[in-house]
């Protein structure tokens, strides 16, 4: 059974790079525009790893974090913005790892495998 990655971005253009590359890595991927649509998924779908990105409108990517961890502490959570200032950020610490975004997913590519090693 391949492992399925939550990907919870408010650019459609992002999940869709991010899934078919995921897809093509032999993964399966679940799609969330928003954050409240990621919860709402993440209760049903259980993912093995989310991909989470922190600038979105209505809920932020950070409070997705803190409310993904309280439900699941041990499912790994990679942020994944655009912008590299995040980093500085108390409640980034609490995910697993911090990608800022490019068009080169090798980094975050790499992550995702050693996360569900």
């Amino acid at each position: 059974m391949s492992k399925k990655i939550m990907v919870v971005d408010d650019e459609e253009a992002i999940r869709l790079l991010y899934k078919e590359e995921f897809e093509d890595e032999g993964y399966t991927v679940i799609e969330c525009e928003n954050g409240e649509e990621a919860l709402e998924k993440f209760q049903k779908e259980k993912p093995d790893l989310v991909v989470l990105d922190i600038a979105m409108p209505g809920m932020s990517g950070l409070d997705v974090l803190g409310k993904i961890k309280e439900i699941s502490p041990n499912t790994p959570v990679i942020m994944s913005t655009a912008y590299s200032h995040y980093k500085q950020d108390f409640y980034t610490w609490v995910a697993d790892a911090y990608i800022v975004k490019s068009p080169d997913l090798t980094q975050l590519k790499e992550k995702i495998e050693e996360l569900l090693k």
